[in-house]
């Protein structure tokens, strides 16, 4: 594995990671900025990076500023919005070739910084407000986004899931926030809203390339305006939430192929001892190929079109997901029941607990040809609290048991199933 460590700074509200190697001809540049989930704001802060994308205040055409990018020998720019735990997380993405490999008049880094502190607190406005021609656009855009997502019912049926299952919790929030909510958004409360999400949000940069902690330091700080006082940091959500019942959700609607999820509770965050063997439990649940989901209910059974599992460390959640013939329901419920059973009595072989330490294992080797996959990676160190390299996490889960395995599978508690079936009345 490689031994590259991130340096660690702070320039004001922004706390810096800088990994210096040179194994990389480009430089990678992430910047996370991160709210906690409310049902009031997650939709106006999900607007701002589709509208500071349109362009900046000193090239406030969107044109214009893709015409910036191709001068930055097609530098990449983008964005992302997402949850992790109970936190609304924007990343703002970069990628530019470094100076070593082209000709180029000025440092290709600093440009890239100064332009993405532009993006950040510099936007296009008008009037001292965001520009209404691109906040309006961008409305759309995002009705758009929400709208592909119920037209996906895969995705549609994991989102309806754990919003039954964290009724009252802000983790049943979307982080494209609620369709409901955009039409009332207008240029000036969403400027509003962008100043309060610059002066509250937790801030954290990460740089991966040929540079120093020192020179990202001093560029950072004449690139981003952002002011002084202390980085916010991020709160774990409790995982101990217990289980009273299991909730059955059967929701209708115009389709052929049934959604049948399921939400546990696994009682395990990602800065617990025991994380390393919920990542196993996971893995050999519906984690990959050769799990018991895939292997009984998708290929013996011949149940359901794909059955996988999904951990989320950070909220102490496992979700299930499957696609099965509508009359199928019963059957597949059960025979996903009867795994879960076996998982706490630890009815899994030697070849089971070996393929999956070596799914794993792969994935956190691969982790090191990407330096974005080291940056997301890293992250969760941030918004944990708990530091646990690449080769430390390796090490742990090699040495996990088929007890502890067990353990795992026996404190995790199911707590909500949700069909998606179609209309028609049995």
């Amino acid at each position: 594995m490689i031994k590259s460590r991130f340096e660690r700074g702070q320039l004001n509200r922004i706390r810096l990671h800088v990994m210096p190697t040179k194994r990389f001809k480009t430089f990678s540049i992430s910047l996370f900025a991160g709210l906690p989930l409310a049902e009031d704001t997650v939709t106006p802060v999900a607007l701002i990076p589709f509208v500071l994308r349109r362009g900046t205040a000193s090239t406030p055409e969107t044109i214009a500023f893709r015409e910036r990018l191709d001068e930055l020998y097609g530098a990449g720019f983008g964005f992302d919005v997402y949850k992790r735990g109970d936190s609304q997380i924007i990343q703002f993405r970069m990628d530019v070739i470094n100076d070593r490999f082209v000709s180029f008049d000025k440092p290709l880094l600093a440009e890239s910084l100064k332009l993405l502190g532009e993006v950040l607190t510099d936007p296009a406005t008008e009037s001292g407000k965001l520009r209404s021609k691109y906040v309006n656009a961008e409305k759309e855009t995002l009705r758009k986004r929400m709208e592909a997502i119920i037209n996906d019912k895969i995705r549609y049926a994991a989102e309806r899931c754990i919003e039954v299952m964290c009724q009252g919790d802000p983790y049943r929030l979307h982080a494209l926030g609620q369709r409901a909510d955009i039409p009332a958004i207008t240029a000036e409360s969403l400027t509003a809203m962008y100043r309060k999400w610059l002066s509250e949000a937790a801030f954290d940069l990460y740089v991966v390339g040929d540079t120093t902690l020192e020179e990202v330091q001093a560029l950072v700080s004449d690139a981003f305006r952002i002011g002084e006082g202390q980085s916010a940091s991020y709160v774990m959500p409790s995982v101990s939430k217990p289980v009273n019942e299991v909730r059955t959700v059967v929701e209708r609607m115009d389709v052929n192929q049934g959604k049948l999820n399921m939400g546990l509770r696994v009682h395990t965050a990602y800065a617990d001892d025991d994380y390393p063997a919920a990542l196993l439990y996971n893995g050999i649940l519906g984690g990959y190929p050769h799990s018991k989901l895939f292997l009984n209910v998708r290929e013996k059974a011949s149940l359901a079109y794909y059955a996988a599992s999904r951990l989320d460390g950070h909220k102490g959640i496992c979700t299930i997901q499957s696609g099965i013939e509508i009359a199928n329901y019963e059957r597949a419920t059960a025979i996903i029941q009867e795994q879960l059973e076996s998982m706490r009595s630890g009815q899994y072989s030697d070849l089971e607990l070996n393929q999956t330490k070596a799914m794993i294992a792969n994935h956190l080797r691969e982790l090191q040809d990407s330096a974005n996959e080291m940056i997301a990676y890293d992250f969760n160190t941030v918004l944990s609290g708990k530091e646990r390299s690449a080769d430390e996490l390796l090490r742990q889960v090699q040495a996990v048991s088929a007890e502890q395995i067990a353990a795992i599978a026996r404190k995790t508690e199911l707590d909500t199933i949700y069909f998606l079936r179609d209309g028609k009345e049995e």
